[in-house]
């Protein structure tokens, strides 16, 4: 076998040095050729090196875009995205007088492989139609959160549900890789008492004395997602109501 010792390599017109069909240029004991090559970086900015075990392409990563719900509807998959991460709080339960307060709803969060998944039903806990209401009666209970069949929060029960003159018991997540309760609801105050059950997402409304009047109903939309509803003064004053759910989804490539 021959040795070519040699320190360039030119073409001897044009810019290009081309192997006859047949060859092989190798290096040590690789063949250099268009699959041991890494692709030009010209233009991809932001982007990573990515193998499908044949081949190589520059291609987007990381969280691509994010999506919140708090209503009811739909996930659909965006272009080039594999994996979600999905956060789901049900609603929180509602508020009575004499400080009793709902219990926030439960929390779920997954990740999950959306290879070949279309679309998801996105369904959004609110909070029960009645709401908040005055000393001891019962008061309305928050409902559940789901993304598809994948991972669901229950909603958090309302003041004196369970028991009476007692807070509301927490909702809980479910089918998660991470499943946590809410926060419950303070038990009976004699006067204004604590505020509702604090979800993931925050904490719930202000409670106040009789000079703010129905306070915790009048400011009851001032709350985070899933967070149950604080009291109301006394026994003449009405608890608010618990907020709905919310679920959150960030979409990966």
């Amino acid at each position: 076998m021959s040795i070519l010792k040699v320190n360039e390599l030119r073409p001897q017109s044009g810019s290009n040095v081309t192997i006859q069909s047949g060859y092989t240029l190798r290096l040590g004991s690789k063949n250099l050729d268009s699959s041991s090559v890494m692709p030009s970086p010209s233009g991809q900015n932001g982007k990573i090196l990515v193998s499908n075990g044949s081949s190589r392409n520059w291609e987007d990563h990381g969280a691509v875009s994010m999506s919140v719900w708090t209503s009811s509807g739909t996930w659909s998959r965006p272009s080039g995205v594999k994996r979600i991460l999905v956060r789901i709080a049900g609603a929180g339960g509602a508020g009575s007088g004499v400080g009793e307060a709902g219990g926030a709803g439960g929390y779920a969060e997954e990740i999950i492989d959306v290879t070949g998944v279309s679309s998801i039903s996105v369904t959004v806990g609110q909070p029960g139609s009645w709401g908040g209401t005055y000393y001891s009666g019962g008061a309305a209970n928050g409902n559940s959160s789901s993304f598809g069949n994948y991972l669901s929060a229950s909603g958090g029960n309302g003041a004196n549900r369970n028991y009476q003159h007692c807070g509301g018991l927490p909702g809980v997540g479910s089918g998660g890789q991470l499943n946590l309760y809410g926060g419950g609801g303070s038990g009976h105050e004699y006067y204004s008492g604590y505020p509702g059950g604090g979800s993931f997402f925050g904490g719930a409304g202000a409670t106040g004395y009789p000079r703010g009047g129905h306070y915790a109903y009048n400011h009851q939309y001032r709350a985070a997602q899933g967070s149950g509803g604080s009291p109301g003064y006394h026994t003449s004053r009405r608890g608010a109501r618990g907020m709905q759910g919310i679920i959150c989804v960030w979409n990966f490539r």
